[in-house]
């Protein structure tokens, strides 16, 4: 008798951690943009250095569509960058580098794996990672 009850109680408290990280992740009044994907994250924008801007530029043109204008993720397509996980004490800017030229294997969201972007420099990888550490710095991510 006390088995299924404990199924219960353990089932339930799945379900109430999985809702729980679905609603941390969907913020209600996040952006939606032209594809009608929602950002994952609430974004502040700082105001960027010259490289950061040269990086958001570069971010908008390869990366936005699956990680949103912001850095904020797209609901059903990518991870934001804006988020703990990608903090430099555990995604370093290396990381960055590396996903670009090889791609990354999915370990830390369901967004499958991510391709490699071969259409961007060494030099355009910084900038964006300028971009990504200034904005996560405005929000808190250091």
């Amino acid at each position: 008798m006390k088995r299924p009850f404990l199924i219960g109680v353990a089932g339930g408290a799945a379900v109430a951690v999985g809702l729980g990280g679905w609603l941390w992740l969907r913020h209600p009044g996040a952006d939606v943009e032209a594809g009608g994907s929602r950002a994952l994250v609430q974004v502040e924008m700082p105001r960027l250095s010259p490289q950061a801007e040269a990086g958001q530029a570069v971010f908008s043109d390869n990366c936005a569509q699956c990680h949103g204008t912001r850095a904020d993720g797209r609901e059903g397509l990518g991870p934001p960058l804006i988020h703990p996980i990608y903090e430099p004490d555990h995604h370093g800017d290396y990381a960055f580098l590396r996903a670009a030229r090889q791609g990354v294997r999915a370990h830390h969201w369901g967004f499958g794996d991510m391709a490699p972007v071969p259409s961007v420099s060494t030099a355009d990888i910084a900038s964006v990672v300028r971009f990504v550490r200034e904005v996560q710095r405005a929000n808190g991510i250091r």
